[in-house]
């Protein structure tokens, strides 16, 4: 039997953890040869897509738009949002009834408040990729703190709606304690035994969207605690790009970090810096999971990361294949950092067991997990 999946999300053309993510499920689907596989989104437009998707997979853009309104006044963008979200749901709705899935999947945040609402026949999951109170690490203060409260409610509320909510990990499982629809299914990481990271290098690499959240400006703080002395001919490169580019470069002025410090690009080729790179570090605020950890890992690269919620602790072996941090405690992670770097040793022990992830979240494992939410909500 062929089982019709439609996954929802904004957008396809973004390098961003959650598009990669989705891009590794279905080409594990479709190679099973068991699914028939529809991507939905919101805002793709005649965008190319980032990563590319097998001839198999029908991708179909259902022309809302919502990012165009960002810019607008607050005002001015709730009631677009509203006229948005009608269209949304009626192209929505048509597409649905007239193609009859299995499984609708809806990857937050695209606008999932109208997807329960679709009375299609389809059984309903939501993957929530973020932890519950994430909107509560965007450093938001008064009137916007207030309203970051009211969307955590409001989150929960439309999660409460879905067949299932998967999220990533059992520590993100446990901030929804209060639904009986939560499922933990992590995400996986595919091996790739070509390459293995040369930690004899003298670069640390680090990876995400350029957005306060991922604590960039944090780990800079760090890095200038480094003494220069220490620092010699090691550099810092970080991988992403966001809106905070022009603020972090900024930053990198003003702490004289520009001989020792360079924000790069998004790549497709991330495994391949991944290799040329000594360890990972990781300094966000928080994390739905840490996608980027798995990755560099499953590359043999040990990782230094604040214990962030979530994700971390349910990765790393704290002083087997990687080391934790408090979160938030700048001056510790300088000595983690410091201390990798002047302990060679040290890095090869950990590196020698960071491809351990490899078993753990192999993608075979973790899809077979998978298959079996798909199986047991279908027999409801």
């Amino acid at each position: 039997m062929v089982r019709k999946l439609f996954y929802l999300t904004p957008t396809l053309s973004s390098p961003a953890g959650m598009e990669r993510v989705l891009h590794n499920k279905v080409l594990w689907l479709v190679k099973q040869a068991r699914y028939d596989i529809t991507i939905i989104t919101t805002d793709q437009g005649s965008s190319p897509t980032f990563y590319q998707f097998p001839p198999e997979v029908n991708i179909i853009d259902l022309g809302i738009n919502y990012s165009s309104d960002y810019s607008r006044p607050p005002l001015e963008r709730i009631f677009a949002l509203r006229k948005k979200r009608r269209l949304h749901k009626k192209r929505l709705s048509e597409l649905l009834f007239r193609e009859h899935p299995d499984i609708t999947i809806a990857l937050y945040p695209s606008e999932v408040s109208v997807v329960p609402q679709i009375r299609d026949g389809s059984k309903k999951i939501l993957e929530f990729h973020s932890n519950r109170d994430f909107r509560l690490n965007q450093g938001f203060k008064g009137i916007h703190l207030l309203v970051a409260k009211y969307r955590c409610w409001k989150d929960t509320l439309i999660a409460s709606k879905f067949d299932k909510c998967v999220v990533l990990t059992h520590e993100a499982a446990e901030q929804w304690s209060d639904l009986d629809n939560i499922e933990v299914i992590p995400n996986s990481v595919t091996a790739t035994p070509d390459i293995t990271a040369d930690v004899d290098t003298h670069r640390i690499i680090a990876v995400g969207r350029l957005i306060y959240e991922k604590g960039f400006d944090r780990l800079l703080q760090a890095w200038a605690l480094v003494p220069d002395g220490i620092k010699g001919d090691w550099k810092l490169n970080i991988f992403g790009d966001g809106v905070l580019r022009e603020q972090l470069n900024g930053m990198i002025a003003r702490l004289g970090l520009e001989a020792s410090t360079e924000i790069c690009r998004p790549t497709k080729e991330i495994f391949k810096e991944y290799a040329q790179s000594a360890f990972l570090v990781m300094s966000s605020r928080s994390e739905g999971f840490g996608m980027v950890m798995l990755e560099a890992m499953s590359c043999g690269l040990p990782v230094v990361s604040f214990d962030f919620m979530s994700g971390p602790r349910e990765i790393i072996q704290e002083g087997t294949n990687g080391i934790i941090v408090k979160n938030g405690d700048i001056r510790s992670l300088a000595q983690s950092m410091r201390r990798l770097m002047e302990n060679r040793d040290l890095r090869h022990d950990l590196a020698s067991h960071a491809k351990d992830v490899l078993i753990k979240f192999s993608e075979d494992r973790i899809m077979e997990m998978w298959e079996t939410c798909f199986n047991e909500i279908c027999l409801k």
